[in-house]
């Protein structure tokens, strides 16, 4: 794929959680907000979003929360990935976290 930092294209790295049974919306608040400060702690993140899942259609699986990570190359991805910081924060959380699916894709814009 294009790997290019000059490119126009973005790698898109898309972290669903679903919480284990009992978990309190403060510990939801603070595992966003320990989330969204990764881009200032880790270089090569362009983007950052996140939000609570509210599609009427009941195909979530019992995942609740989307992270989106935008990045301008794989390597900066693949560098995020081990990141001390990254890595600190997924053991702290999984302590909440049942389930996680990541998807990564590079953002195509025509058909």
């Amino acid at each position: 794929m294009n790997s290019d930092p000059t490119s126009d294209k973005q790698l898109r790295h898309i972290v669903l959680f679903g919480f284990k049974e009992g978990t309190k919306d403060d510990d939801i608040a603070e595992i966003a907000r320990r989330f969204a400060a990764l881009p200032d702690l880790i270089p090569g993140i362009s983007g950052f979003e996140w939000g609570k899942n509210n599609s009427p259609e009941g195909k979530n699986q019992g995942l609740s929360h989307c992270f989106l990570l935008t990045f301008e190359t794989e390597a900066a991805r693949d560098s995020y990935l081990p990141h001390p910081d990254h890595v600190a924060f997924a053991t702290w959380a999984r302590q909440w976290i049942e389930r996680v699916t990541v998807v990564d894709y590079w953002v195509n814009r025509s058909v």
